[in-house]
C-alpha cells in the first residue's frame, strides 16, 4: 500500500515572491529543488500543494521562515538600495549572495532598532550635509570628529589595524558598519540610510585597502542620506558618486598631506615600488593615490588610465591571494559584525531583554562559538 504524502496548503503567491526576491530565476530554482514546471504551475493555480519536505527546502533556499508561506498576504519590504553601479546591463539585477547580504543588513538594522540603538550619542546626527557642500570641507570636519590625523594613520601598523580603528570610531558614533561577502563584480559596498540606525556594509572579499576606501565612500553616502549600492569607481560622473569619491579621498588622504608626499617622490611617483610604499604607509589603495595625483595635477588623466591598466593585473592577483580559509566562527563573527554590535547583543542578553536563542540568531552563530566569542571580546 502506497504511503500517503502530507501536503501543506500554503499561499502560492508567497512561494513565487520568495523565490524571485531571493535572486533566483524560477527555472533555475526548480532544478535546484528537483521540482518540474508542471508541478510548480499546479501550485500556482492552487491545484496542488508542496509536501512538507519541499516546503522546508524552499524555505532553506530562499532564507524565509516556513511560517511565512502560510500568510494571506505578501509581506511589505523596503525596496533594494538605489543602484549606482556603472554597468547599465546590470541595473537593478543582483546576484543571490548580494541580495542575501542586503536582507541580512536589513535584519541587523531592525535588531538594532528594536534594541533601542538608533541615534543616541551620534554626533553626526542632523548635520544637514548636502551635495552642494564641499566634500573636502566635510571630510576634514569628519576626520577631526573621528580623531584621525596623519600620526594616527601612520602609527596603525597595518591596513587591517587602520580599518579596525575607523570601524570602532564609527561604531562609537552609532554609525554601524558590517563586512559581508558578495560577488566583487556585483557590489563593493552599500549604505542603508532610509531607517534607523543607518548602516554601512563593505565587501569582505575585496582587498583591505579597497575596503578602507569603500568604507569612507559609503560613509559619504550616509552623510548625504543615500540608500544605495555600488562599486565605487574613481572615474564615475554620477554627482553623488563623484561627491562621495571626493569625500573619501580627502578623508583618507587630505590634499595638504598628499601634496607634500607627492612632492617628496616627484620623478618616481608612478613606479610600482613608490605606490606600494605609500600605500602601506598611509593604508590607502594605489588607485586612490593615483586618483589624488590627477586631482592635484601631478599626473594627467591619460597617465592615470595607462598606469591603472599596467598595474591592474598585479592588483587582481594580490586580491586572489587573500586567504579566508581556516577562520574560526567566533573570529568571523567579530570581523563581520564588529565589537559594538556584539556587545549590544551580549548586554541585552545579560539584562534578559532577549533570550539566549535570540542572541545566537542575531549573531548567526552556534552556542559553542558564542562562548568563544565572548571570551575573545
Amino acid at each position: 500500500m502506497k504511503k500517503e504524502v502530507l501536503k501543506l496548503k500554503v499561499n502560492p503567491e508567497i512561494i513565487d515572491w520568495a523565490i524571485k526576491t531571493s535572486g533566483w530565476e524560477i527555472k533555475d530554482f526548480l532544478i535546484k529543488i528537483d521540482v518540474n514546471e508542471d508541478v510548480y504551475t499546479k501550485w500556482m493555480n492552487k491545484k496542488d500543494n508542496p509536501t512538507i519536505n519541499q516546503l522546508r527546502i524552499i524555505s532553506e533556499k530562499t532564507k524565509r521562515p516556513i511560517a511565512l508561506f502560510f500568510s494571506l498576504e505578501i509581506p511589505e519590504e523596503k525596496p533594494l538600495p538605489k543602484d549606482f553601479r556603472l554597468n547599465p546591463q546590470k541595473k537593478g539585477k543582483f546576484e543571490k549572495k548580494t541580495i542575501m547580504a542586503i536582507r541580512k543588513a536589513r535584519k541587523l538594522q531592525s535588531i538594532l532598532n528594536e534594541l533601542g540603538e538608533n541615534y543616541l550619542g551620534n554626533s553626526f546626527k542632523d548635520l544637514g550635509i548636502s551635495i552642494e557642500d564641499s566634500p573636502h570641507d566635510v571630510a576634514l570636519m569628519v576626520r577631526q570628529k573621528l580623531g584621525i590625523d596623519e600620526i594616527v594613520q601612520r602609527k596603525s601598523k597595518t591596513a587591517y589595524a587602520f580599518i579596525r580603528l575607523i570601524r570602532e570610531k564609527l561604531e562609537k558614533e552609532k554609525l554601524f558598519n558590517f563586512q559581508m561577502s558578495m560577488p566583487l563584480g556585483d557590489a563593493r559596498g552599500f549604505a542603508l540610510s532610509d531607517n534607523f540606525p543607518k548602516i554601512i556594509v563593505i565587501n569582505s572579499k575585496d582587498s583591505i585597502e579597497a575596503r578602507i576606501f569603500t568604507l569612507a565612500h559609503e560613509l559619504g553616502h550616509v552623510l548625504l542620506g543615500d540608500t544605495e549600492i555600488g562599486t565605487p569607481d574613481l572615474g564615475d560622473t554620477n554627482k553623488n558618486e563623484k561627491w562621495c569619491n571626493g569625500f573619501a579621498s580627502s578623508l583618507l588622504l587630505p590634499p595638504e598631506i598628499a601634496n607634500l608626499i607627492f612632492e617628496e617622490n616627484r620623478g618616481k611617483l608612478t613606479d610600482y615600488e613608490t605606490l606600494n610604499k605609500l600605500s602601506k604607509k598611509y593604508k590607502v589603495s594605489k588607485l586612490m593615490l593615483l586618483y589624488n595625483m590627477v586631482k592635484l595635477k601631478f599626473i594627467t588623466s591619460l597617465d592615470y588610465e595607462e598606469i591603472v591598466k599596467k598595474y591592474n593585473k598585479k592588483e587582481q592577483v594580490a586580491v586572489r591571494k587573500i586567504s579566508r580559509a581556516g577562520v574560526s566562527a567566533d573570529k568571523r563573527c567579530l570581523n563581520e559584525l564588529g565589537s559594538n554590535f556584539i556587545s549590544i547583543v551580549a548586554d541585552n542578553l545579560d539584562k534578559k531583554t532577549i533570550t539566549y536563542s535570540d542572541a545566537l540568531d542575531y549573531l548567526s552563530i552556534k552556542s559553542r562559538s558564542f562562548e568563544k566569542l565572548i571570551k575573545r571580546m
